[in-house]
């Protein structure tokens, strides 16, 4: 028989009352509040102990085991956090995950004592969490999610019951919860995970597009120039661009157009931090951005910028677009521009049509589209039907105009606070 995996709370409480983590620590003398490091697996000054709690997490549950498993940083941070969160006793008092010089968050316990109270001693003298041994491989489970017509916005209200129904089968008929929160705005499910992003990412070599595929990208993306120069070990999900002699046949354009693929070393990155999407590149390809229409990239009036090779430069400012949004539904703005263009080791085709450079990449993040194409269905600031809102990964949403704005309105005032 395997070793039982631990219990999250036991096993967390351990490790802040050892203090052998780095950064993991109990941050009052009550010991209810606690601090764990949350620092962005981009960042230039990341190091492989800021992230010991997530993989020693990992390791402990068995997702994880060094020498046979390949390292998968975001998987363990995502697991770790997923595992805090299925927790009532445990919520995050303080998110400083973007402080630029100690990102961290800090947990607290919700009230007195269950700190204690959660924990059960066993008779092996082990502890454990009777709740997550009752309800952990249920909810692993459950897709808890609501259906068309029972969306917190859109339709009849999602009655919610207390946890103790479950804990408790004699309880026939369930009362519902006092104090219930208001719902969660069904837009932040789309915008709000950092990690959960999707971008459709084509390519174009001279002119001609030669790629093009919609990805999942837990933590970011990263183009690379061959397959061979996929490195597991850094950031991001890597993408090769494909062999230019697939596509082309003029010798001399293919061999220009393999000499910048292969001057990106690491790749091109590009991540979602905060209300930013970020960009940095790893090697000596020379890169400028704009953002463009979805055909065409800005020619007109030049590049937004080079890509910096040090440092995560900003390409994209979500706040913006959403302002932007509400006020193309209100009839007093034009259509916000969502789609990211990069030329790679040429000038911005500025004087030139851009089917003359060499390699041209253009990143579309598939909620922007799909938010834009939820207001454009039915004209804008004439919507008065429910429309529904579908994006890969995510449940449906059916909802009024005027909820739509009043979603993004929330998401816009989320952003700013």
């Amino acid at each position: 028989m395997g070793t039982q995996k631990p219990r999250i709370l036991p096993w967390l409480i351990e490790q802040l009352d050892s203090r052998r983590l780095e950064g993991v620590s109990w941050v009052d003398q009550s010991r209810s509040r606690f601090r764990i490091p949350w620092k962005h697996g981009l960042r230039q000054d990341a190091q492989p102990q800021d992230f010991s709690i997530f993989q020693a997490w990992a390791e402990a549950s068995g997702s994880y085991v060094p020498g046979r498993d390949r390292p998968d940083l975001p998987t363990w941070k995502r697991n770790f956090r997923s595992a805090l969160n299925r927790k009532e006793v445990v919520r995050v008092a303080e998110d400083n995950s973007k402080d630029p010089h100690d990102p961290h968050k800090v947990y607290e316990f919700v009230v007195p004592g269950a700190r204690h109270a959660s924990l059960e001693v066993g008779e092996d003298g082990s502890m454990s969490d009777p709740q997550e041994d009752n309800l952990e491989d249920l909810l692993a489970d459950m897709a808890l999610a609501p259906g068309p017509e029972q969306g917190p916005l859109g339709g009849a209200a999602v009655q919610e019951y207390c946890p103790e129904l479950l804990l408790n089968p004699s309880l026939n008929q369930p009362n519902p919860c006092p104090n219930l929160e208001p719902p969660e705005n069904p837009l932040r499910r789309l915008l709000v995970p950092e990690e959960q992003w999707e971008f459709e990412v084509t390519a174009f070599y001279r002119g001609r597009q030669v790629f093009q595929q919609t990805i999942y990208c837990p933590w970011g993306l990263r183009l690379v120039g061959t397959a061979e120069a996929v490195n597991m070990a850094l950031p991001g999900q890597p993408v090769a661009l494909p062999d230019p002699s697939e596509a082309l046949s003029d010798y001399s354009v293919t061999r220009y157009v393999r000499q910048v693929l292969g001057s990106l070393g690491g790749g091109l990155t590009l991540w979602r931090l905060g209300s930013q999407l970020c960009a940095q590149r790893l090697g000596h390809c020379h890169t400028y951005w704009a953002v463009g229409e979805e055909l065409f990239p800005n020619s007109g009036q030049g590049p937004s910028g080079e890509v910096p090779k040090d440092r995560e430069g900003s390409v994209f400012d979500l706040e913006s677009f959403v302002k932007d949004l509400i006020k193309f539904i209100n009839g007093s703005g034009h259509s916000p521009r969502y789609t990211l263009w990069f030329c790679m080791g040429e000038a911005w085709p500025q004087d030139q049509p851009w089917v003359k450079r060499l390699v041209m990449l253009k990143i579309l993040p598939t909620c922007l589209k799909a938010l834009l194409d939820m207001a454009k269905s039915q004209g804008a600031s004439s919507l008065e039907n429910t429309v529904d809102l579908h994006i890969s990964n995510s449940q449906p949403l059916s909802l009024t105009m005027d909820q739509y704005k009043a979603c993004l309105q929330d998401l816009v005032e989320k952003m700013v606070s």
